[in-house]
């Protein structure tokens, strides 16, 4: 998803795709994923890596420990959780599909449902990792707290490993003519000026499965879907509170890093559009997508 900021400097229509990637920043890019346990890597990385290498590997290097213990494992099964059970909760009704619903051969069924896995397992991943880059570079985040032995346990080998499948996505002017009515409505509902987030790019590979699901998806238009968002953002700020330390993005560790002071303060503003707008509905989406398919991750741990 792009985004645009007044004033701001950096080039977001620059990106660095994975094919195209190099060198360390190849290597850096096998580390989100494998990181992550998913076979993507977002647009934040591609465009900062793009633009900033040098405080893209710094921020990394401050930031990939947070995603490696049991305590962010619990975490992120909280998130998806807090979204589905305040569905749940208020009997809001989230279609299920299977694969002749849709008019889908087999193998488009399991490319769809493989990487819509995949959208539902970036999606806690991406939430605190936008929550606390903006947070920590606005001295925003509160004094580490650590809880003891989740901060010291490992993420288990088991969560969220090899359940999803590489993306593809049509490009952003090429969605189906089709789908360009729904395609309309879901901007409007997501308040999107940019292209399209990724997840809406991939499942235009499939208008059999995104046109009647959107169309069926009236819950995302709920209050028991804004609860879901409201409790899915206490979740990330309680996890932000229980930090083990603060990444040293601070404008202070970034200007002792030798990062100039236009520089820094173009990257705080790029940082903390990600962490503001569309991006509120966009991620929890992520989550209800994927129970449509049966394809939602662990709810606990």
């Amino acid at each position: 998803m792009g985004v645009s900021v007044v004033g701001l400097r950096m080039d977001t229509s620059r990106q660095l795709y994975e094919q195209d990637a190099a060198g360390w920043r190849r290597g850096l890019y096998e580390d989100v994923k494998r990181t992550f346990r998913a076979p993507i890597v977002n647009w934040f990385f591609r465009t900062l890596t793009a633009n900033e290498p040098a405080f893209t590997r710094y921020l990394w290097t401050q930031c990939k420990p947070l995603f490696q213990t049991r305590a962010f494992g619990r975490y992120t099964v909280a998130y998806r959780d807090a979204v589905l059970s305040a569905l749940e909760d208020a009997s809001a009704d989230v279609p299920r599909y299977r694969c002749a619903d849709l008019d889908l051969r087999p193998p488009e069924w399991r490319e769809l449902r493989g990487q819509v896995a995949t959208f539902d397992i970036v999606a806690p991943r991406l939430a605190f990792t936008f929550a606390v880059c903006d947070r920590a570079m606005n001295d925003e985040l509160p004094e580490p707290e650590p809880t003891g032995e989740p901060w010291t346990a490992p993420l288990p080998e088991w969560l969220d490993r090899d359940r999803g499948l590489s993306v593809t996505m049509v490009d952003g002017d090429a969605v189906p003519a089709d789908l360009e009515s729904t395609v309309e409505v879901i901007r409007d509902f997501h308040g999107l000026e940019g292209g399209l987030p990724s997840i809406y790019r991939c499942l235009a590979q499939w208008p059999n499965y995104l046109e009647p699901a959107w169309s069926d998806l009236a819950v995302l238009e709920s209050d028991a879907f804004e609860r879901g968002r409201d409790d899915a953002d206490a979740v990330v700020n309680d996890h932000l509170e229980s930090l083990p330390y603060a990444p040293r993005l601070s404008p202070a560790a970034l200007s002792e890093r030798g990062f100039d002071d236009a520089t820094i303060d173009d990257l705080r503003k790029f940082v903390r559009q990600f962490n503001r707008g569309a991006i509120e509905t966009v991620l929890p989406a992520l989550v209800v997508y994927a129970a449509t398919l049966d394809v939602a991750g662990e709810r606990s741990l």
